[in-house]
């Protein structure tokens, strides 16, 4: 599988105070390879360093050490722009531009004709939903609408890599699935994406693989199926018309019971009889709602590796 995104020993130090005396690591020996046609996760919590891998892949700003490089040239070579597409946090644009008079400066900016940027202006507005919105200024978009409009200026030039900081960042559930299934299309149209994120939902639903960063350094990555147990943890009953009290009588004082409105969640083991458990609950006349086996998530990896600090784990070897 070809390597898309190559990133060796990868380091970025800042001077902060007033003397210009402090240094601050914002990312330490990153190593990491995306590879072709994959979705690649970049998780990490604020601070970790993500966007900072991001400005330094699009040479926004300049390593302390190390080298990076997109499909075999260094990213410093400015034929690089011609293959990726990028889209920034916290974007800014020109608020007073319509959509339409938006796409077509950036178009205007890679050089295509008149005739090419109006081909690309409307395909690339209906591709991210946005053409019924094309004669409006930006300043009336909503954030789930300027993400959209954003993600297609990067785009715009058909790009084989995709760099996405932070898509989904303050977007309601239906802007989410917006961009999700958008990231989706683009992968079934061969794109290779790169996206970084703290939203873990999104991850197991998009990403062929992830990385995690922390303070700088990356302490996990490979591919989910590898990082994520597929064993279950415990066996979730959800049971209603009992009060809590009836139930903690019923049971072991050791088990795990929890209460929300009129439902109660219980929590064993996977190897309880679940018949030692549904019978008693019937005998009082209790309603078994549903049976559900609980595996371990994302979010409990996440936490599992952010929860050890900066300490170092093996990748696994098929991220090598």
């Amino acid at each position: 599988m070809q390597v898309v995104v190559s990133i060796k020993g990868l380091s970025k130090t800042y001077t902060a105070g007033f003397w210009k005396t402090k240094r601050v690591v914002a990312l330490e020996n990153l190593t990491l390879q995306v590879h072709e046609n994959e979705v690649f996760g970049y998780l990490g919590p604020n601070g970790a360093g993500k966007s900072t891998t991001l400005k330094l892949l699009m040479s926004l700003i300049f390593p302390t050490s190390g080298t990076a490089e997109i499909l075999g040239k260094p990213v410093s070579e400015v034929s690089t722009r011609q293959v990726i597409g990028y889209l920034p946090e916290n974007p800014f644009f020109y608020e007073y531009l319509t959509a339409e008079e938006f796409l077509s400066f950036y178009a205007g900016l890679l050089g295509f004709s008149a005739a090419e940027t109006k081909e690309r202006v409307s395909y690339y507005l209906k591709l991210t939903d946005t053409f019924h919105s094309r004669k409006l200024q930006l300043r009336k978009f909503s954030k789930g609408m300027i993400q959209r409009i954003g993600i297609a200026q990067a785009l715009i030039n058909d790009p084989k890599v995709i760099f996405l900081d932070e898509p989904m960042s303050g977007l309601d559930p239906l802007g989410r699935r917006e961009v999700r299934d958008l990231i989706l299309k683009l992968k079934s149209e061969k794109k290779t994406i790169l996206f970084s994120t703290h939203i873990l939902n999104d991850v197991e639903t998009l990403c062929d693989r992830v990385a995690v960063l922390s303070r700088g350094q990356l302490i996990g990555s490979g591919k989910l199926s590898d990082l994520i147990s597929k064993e279950v943890k415990h066996i979730e009953i959800l049971v209603s018309g009992m009060s809590y009290e009836l139930a903690r009588s019923l049971f072991d004082p050791s088990a795990s019971i929890s209460e929300s409105g009129s439902i109660l969640r219980l929590e064993v083991s996977p190897e309880t009889n679940l018949s030692d458990i549904v019978r008693p609950i019937e005998q009082a006349h209790g309603k078994v709602i549903s049976i559900n086996p609980v595996r371990q998530t994302m979010e409990d990896y996440f936490f599992t590796l952010v929860g050890k600090g900066t300490r170092k784990v093996p990748m696994h070897p098929s991220d090598q």
